[in-house]
């Protein structure tokens, strides 16, 4: 009997030293993704894992999901999350700026446990991708523990960016790797899981707070950062419909286009719109005559949206050579939440 029990003893001891490698990976299908950790230290900080600035290179696209149903809503009680999502995601326009490179860093100092490279970088699009990265849904990523209970977890980094080793120790802004699309990933960008004690704490609202929106926050962010459920991505100017994998992969930036063109179209990529949200698009020719207009309600919500206006080239309407301009509006309740501007030149 005694050699059983130290035999069942020495097993559980084993069983700590030996975590599997990404154990907290699936990001998009944890059940119970907000739980309340018992007396935390209010001294943890956290940085910005992303080397950006949050509103003109770089923007929130999702925020951990407070509702432990299979509904969502986020630290604002908004939508800007899906069911089960355990973290934030910082990201930035299109895979231009990914492939220039965009750095990953250490939010808080701490000792790197562990890593994973080589995971591809391919946007997920459907349910046949999606099972591709079934066990390396956080792609490329890397976990530091910060003592005290406290961990981080980044993935979705891109192929070969990983610089850390484990048993490493870094500085809070050490750079870890660059930001990518590896594993579960439709958009460029960094997913934050920030845990205390192994369990998920939302970084806006702090870790003695329940589930839900409507709770008591001690935000963990050394620097204020303010809740954007909605903004623009992208806009820009076409000469054939886009589409939304057109976009991250970052076609259509050109400002100059040829007069002979079969078509000009403005559009605009956002996030978080939602039902009943008026949308505004003119499309104004050289002489300051509007070339295209376009005004609708919103039918139904989406985390990421893309919408434009244009016409086709005619011999009654042709297009013109000079400056063209697109405009831009997205209405909520009488309140303009989005005004854009652009210019393109036909030569």
């Amino acid at each position: 009997m005694k050699n059983s029990l130290l035999a069942t003893a020495f097993l559980v001891f084993l069983l700590t030293l030996l975590p599997a490698c990404f154990g907290k990976e699936k990001t998009a299908s944890a059940p119970s993704p907000v739980e309340t950790a018992a007396n935390p230290p209010n001294s943890f900080k956290l940085g910005l894992p992303i080397n950006c600035t949050l509103g003109q290179d770089c923007f929130i696209m999702h925020y951990v999901d407070r509702d432990p149903s299979p509904t969502e809503v986020d630290f604002g009680c908004g939508r800007q999350t899906y069911d089960g999502h355990n973290g934030v995601d910082f990201a930035i326009p299109d895979e231009r700026v990914m492939a220039a490179g965009v750095a990953v860093k250490a939010a808080a100092a701490g000792k790197v446990l562990r890593v994973r490279d080589g995971v591809s970088d391919r946007r997920v699009a459907d349910q046949t991708d999606k099972a591709n990265v079934q066990g390396i849904e956080c792609g490329n990523g890397i976990v530091i523990d910060h003592g005290n209970g406290w961990q981080t977890q980044y993935c979705h980094l891109r192929n070969g960016s990983v610089v850390v080793k484990p048993d490493t120790s870094v500085a809070a802004g050490t750079v870890l790797g660059m930001v990518g699309e590896s594993g579960l990933a439709s958009f460029p960008h960094v997913h934050l899981t920030v845990r205390y004690q192994d369990k998920v704490v939302d970084p806006f609202v702090g870790a003695n707070a329940g589930p839900g929106c409507n709770v008591s926050r001690q935000a963990l962010w050394q620097q204020p950062i303010s809740y954007v459920p909605t903004g623009t991505i992208r806009a820009g100017f076409a000469t054939q419909p886009p589409d939304m994998a057109a976009i991250w992969s970052g076609r259509f930036s050109e400002t100059e286009l040829p007069k002979n063109s079969p078509a000009l179209i403005f559009w605009v990529q956002a996030y978080g719109v939602l039902k009943g949200d008026r949308q505004e698009f003119q499309l104004i020719a050289p002489d300051g005559k509007p070339f295209a207009v376009r005004k609708q309600e919103l039918q139904s919500s989406s985390r990421a949206w893309l919408s434009y206006v244009g016409k086709r080239a005619s011999a009654n309407q042709p297009l013109t050579a000079g400056v063209w301009r697109g405009e831009y509006r997205l209405i909520r309740n009488g309140k303009v939440l989005i005004d854009v501007k652009r210019e393109v030149q036909l030569r």
